[in-house]
């Protein structure tokens, strides 16, 4: 009898673990059923809202990022969409096929896979001409962004949205994921004295929201007034991180590569208003932070002597190929997030900023001021008072206490334009 009940046992562990293997292999936990109900708002377009498009010449603002499930190019099925009359291209930072780095002016060229005209909506033209528009009745607006107020595709959005006021021409955002989810709304709200291509509007610096659900805050808060419409996502839910969907990451621009990056961009890019390394011309930027002077060893240490949450700190050397300190041997740390519900990259990234300041007095700089008196660092965070009060010995904790009100007014502002 017991050699048939261990017989039995033995059967259904086989039978169990065979079933864990072949069911759905790969999964890493996802749920196939709810997966397979996961739209984005490009296939929710093509599937059940094709009468926006009905009849109209249909301009296009996107980048590597606007592919559906199955990577394929939004530009490509477009085109060769029977009932879409696709007429112009315009791309962002980076360009509509990602080959351009931060910062590069990209020119005005022929798409060689369709043949149509892309226009650049970065550098000297960032918002859309009249004579870019000549041949269109309705943009569309399809890039991934990455959930932090300095990531300039919202603005290139937020000034199309402008444009199609200007112009009489309808504006549609297909709805994307929020990578760090959509719950967390964190860091200090932007003061509009400095605003910037890097911060338009007083949002915070983890605004918590979809690229569909900001275009109706910016469009009706701040006065755009366009004919706008958003074609939202179906089976997303605001607690999702990126990697609990059933997409695969295309890389919004070239120093954005994982989710990972993403998820501790909001605070670790601060370092970009330093004279510290903030990982750019490494395989991890952002994750990698350092410089020359740094002691890798007692960065780490001092670091994670704080228990910040969800985070720890390991001391790392790397040398960048191009960006600040190039061909230079650098010390600092590697970020690793740990708890992604308990970690706050904001102020995760102050407790940097101001470590690395308290340690090495003698060689960290703020970048220098413009001649009102900014720094770029300001730009970033949305303020001048909170490099003055790293430069005054304030804790991090302080610096949150002074922000928390504005960032709860936004907050309740914000709850009027959710949509999942």
């Amino acid at each position: 009898m017991r050699n048939y009940i261990v017989g039995i046992l033995a059967l259904l562990f086989i039978f169990g673990s065979l079933t864990a293997v072949f069911a759905h292999p790969g999964d890493n936990g996802k749920h196939k059923g709810q997966h397979k109900k996961f739209k984005l708002g490009v296939e929710v377009l093509l599937k059940d809202k094709m009468d926006l498009l009905e009849g109209k010449r249909v301009g296009l603002i996107t980048n590597p990022t606007g592919v559906d499930k199955e990577l394929n190019s939004v530009v490509d099925v477009l085109y060769n969409h029977p009932d879409v009359n696709l007429t112009t291209l315009y791309g962002p930072e980076h360009g509509v096929r990602g080959s351009a780095q931060a910062g590069e002016y990209v020119e005005y060229y022929i798409d060689e896979h369709t043949g149509l005209p892309v226009y650049s909506l970065y550098g000297e033209t960032r918002k859309p001409t009249p004579e870019m528009l000549e041949n269109v009745d309705v943009l569309l607006f399809d890039i991934q962004d990455v959930g932090t107020r300095f990531y300039t595709y919202i603005y290139t959005m937020a000034l199309a949205m402008e444009a199609a006021e200007e112009n009489d021409i309808q504006f549609i955002v297909l709805d994307r994921p929020n990578p760090l989810s959509g719950t967390k709304v964190q860091g200090p709200v932007l003061d509009p004295d400095y605003s910037s291509f890097v911060g338009k509007y007083p949002i915070p610096l983890r605004h918590g929201m979809t690229v569909g659900e900001l275009a109706k805050l910016f469009n009706n808060e701040y006065g755009i007034g366009a004919d706008l419409t958003v074609v939202e996502m179906q089976g997303w839910k605001r607690n999702m991180y990126y990697d609990e969907t059933p997409l695969e990451f295309v890389m919004p621009s070239p120093n954005m590569p994982t989710t990972d990056t993403a998820m501790v961009y909001p605070g670790a890019a601060l370092i970009e208003g330093t004279n510290v390394s903030e990982g750019r011309g490494t395989t991890r930027p952002f994750e990698l932070i350092g410089a020359p002077f740094i002691d890798s060893t007692e960065l780490a240490s001092t670091l994670n002597d704080l228990n910040l949450p969800g985070v720890r700190f390991r001391a790392a050397s790397f040398t960048p190929q191009f960006s600040k300190h190039s061909g230079t041997l650098s010390h600092g740390i590697q970020i690793h997030v740990t708890h992604k519900p308990s970690f706050n990259p904001v102020t995760t990234g102050l407790h940097i900023v101001k470590t690395i300041h308290d340690l090495y007095p003698e060689d960290f700089e703020f970048r220098a001021e413009n001649s009102q008196g900014i720094s770029f660092f300001d730009y970033l965070v949305g303020n001048g008072w909170i490099r003055e009060a790293i430069e005054e010995g304030k804790s991090v904790e302080y610096m949150k206490n002074r922000w928390q009100d504005e960032l709860n007014e936004f907050s309740n502002i914000r709850e009027g334009y959710l949509l999942y």
